[in-house]
């Protein structure tokens, strides 16, 4: 039997309040199986933004709507993940937990959210190609091209972003596992 009480029930420990960071690495654990599928997605599929390109250089109109269709797909997919993800992130925060794995977590859910806006402006930028590309019409096609480019220089500057909150993150990792190793 053991001396502690459930925190949702609103009672107390005897001894302090319970530190749940080992349960908190568990839903973490979790939320990187989610992240590992966003990965094999983004990997798999990193070379239709250059595939677009060339195609709209080429005013291949077919070849524009079936790649950036294709974006849309892979993204709403790679949102779904993303989203359970950070539930799962939120969720270990909320948790009883050191600061220091508070702060780590802080900074990955930072980082998940950056790179879901900048894959939410790509999703856009392919949903703009795919549903309004016509190379016939010159004005039509040049405000289509502007908005995908602008676009995806939001998607990499979002993206740079998202890598410095990660990098952070780790940076962060290591130390505190330094710490502990002392």
């Amino acid at each position: 039997m053991s001396c502690r009480s459930s925190s949702s029930s609103g009672g107390f420990e005897i001894l302090g309040p319970a530190d749940e960071t080992d349960e908190a690495g568990r839903i973490v654990a979790e939320a990187n199986v989610d992240l590992k599928k966003i990965k094999v997605l983004y990997d798999q599929n990193e070379d239709k933004r250059q595939q677009l390109k060339t195609a709209l250089e080429a005013n291949n109109t077919a070849e524009v709507k079936t790649i950036s269709d294709n974006v849309v797909q892979i993204i709403n997919e790679g949102f779904n993940s993303g989203k359970d993800a950070v539930d799962k992130i939120q969720q270990a925060q909320d948790m009883k937990i050191n600061d220091d794995y508070k702060e780590y977590l802080g900074l990955k859910e930072s980082a998940l959210l950056k790179q879901m806006e900048a894959f939410e402006q790509y999703r856009q930028a392919a949903r703009t190609l795919r549903d309004n590309y016509d190379p016939k019409n010159t004005q039509n096609r040049e405000k289509v091209k502007t908005d995908f480019d602008s676009r995806s220089e939001k998607y990499q500057k979002l993206m740079e972003e998202a890598r410095s909150y990660s990098n952070q993150a780790n940076e962060l990792y290591k130390e505190t596992l330094k710490k502990q190793q002392k």
